[in-house]
């Protein structure tokens, strides 16, 4: 997100992310899908060398591919499934110990059943396959009737897909991002317990839903500084105090907890000078605590 040329599995991959693993502040970095096989090989060999976490993103391909893991034609459900796969793979390759993606389309009211048991499926077939290869699978939550109008959704839903998918598949988790609170309509502190016993990913960054001619309308994960925006230092600190509150953060925990900026530079900014302001945020907001 940070380097949205490089979204679709092509740009100057090798050189963004090296900015990323070689930054003494970052112990994670986000992937997806690398097109190119000999860029890809260095892409491994750079993560490798690096020893920093690496996650995949799968939802930049279902967004751009136009899938849906919550289909009610299955052969369309399935063909989701089949890609998610090949992103598993490549995951897979690259060193990754997570895939993350996203539900489908939020279906008329009807038909929503029928959608979270397709979406279940989808879940625990992706579920079974990557464990085969000690890679976790991740869903996150996106807004229901703005902008990607996904299934997935309010965390009460959430929740609810969650503890179905554990019950066979332990491993699974849930993405919950600071910067689709506003457009979900949900208080971090109300929301955050719901989600408690699935939350293994936290990703930070901000949004615009009052003003639908801004360019950054939506979910477009625009920088906390943004004019017009929902979030900024007082939002994020109080976000983090709800990831203190549910114990998702705190002293001692054997495993490092996840938190990811998820921000994107508008038109015209400098990546470089967005992931600076983000990190400056962070830090301010950190203070308050």
């Amino acid at each position: 997100m940070a380097f949205p040329e490089c979204m679709k599995g092509e740009g100057p991959i090798l050189e963004t992310m090296k900015k990323l693993v070689e930054s003494p502040y970052f112990e994670m970095i986000e992937v997806t899908q690398i097109k190119d096989s000999e860029i890809r090989k260095k892409a491994k060999e750079l993560l490798a060398s690096s020893e920093i976490t690496v996650g995949y993103g799968a939802q930049p391909v279902l967004l751009s591919e136009k899938l849906d893991l919550n289909s009610l034609d299955n052969a369309q459900r399935l063909k989701a499934v089949d890609r998610i796969k090949e992103c598993i793979d490549e995951a897979d390759y690259l060193g990754a110990k997570s895939v993350a993606v996203l539900s489908g389309k939020n279906p008329a009211k009807e038909f929503q059943e029928q959608a979270k048991g397709a979406l279940i499926d989808s879940l625990k077939e992706l579920c079974d396959y990557a464990a085969k290869k000690e890679v976790k699978m991740i869903l996150e939550s996106f807004d229901y009737d703005i902008d990607k109008c996904c299934l997935v959704g309010p965390s009460q839903v959430t929740a609810e897909i969650a503890e179905k998918v554990r019950k066979e598949y332990p491993s699974f988790g849930i993405i919950y991002d600071l910067s689709h609170v506003p457009l979900l309509r949900e208080d971090p502190k109300i929301a955050l317990p719901i989600l408690k016993d699935y939350l293994v990913h936290v990703h930070i960054g901000n949004c615009v839903m009052k003003d639908n001619s801004h360019p950054a309308y939506g979910d477009n994960h625009p920088p906390f500084c943004t004019p017009g925006g929902e979030n900024f230092v007082e939002e994020l600190k109080y976000f983090l105090e709800a990831l203190f509150e549910i114990g998702y953060l705190a002293k001692g925990k054997k495993e490092r907890p996840t938190i990811s900026f998820e921000v994107k530079p508008m038109a015209g900014q400098n990546p470089e000078e967005v992931i600076a302001s983000s990190i400056k945020t962070l830090e301010e907001a950190w203070k308050k605590l």
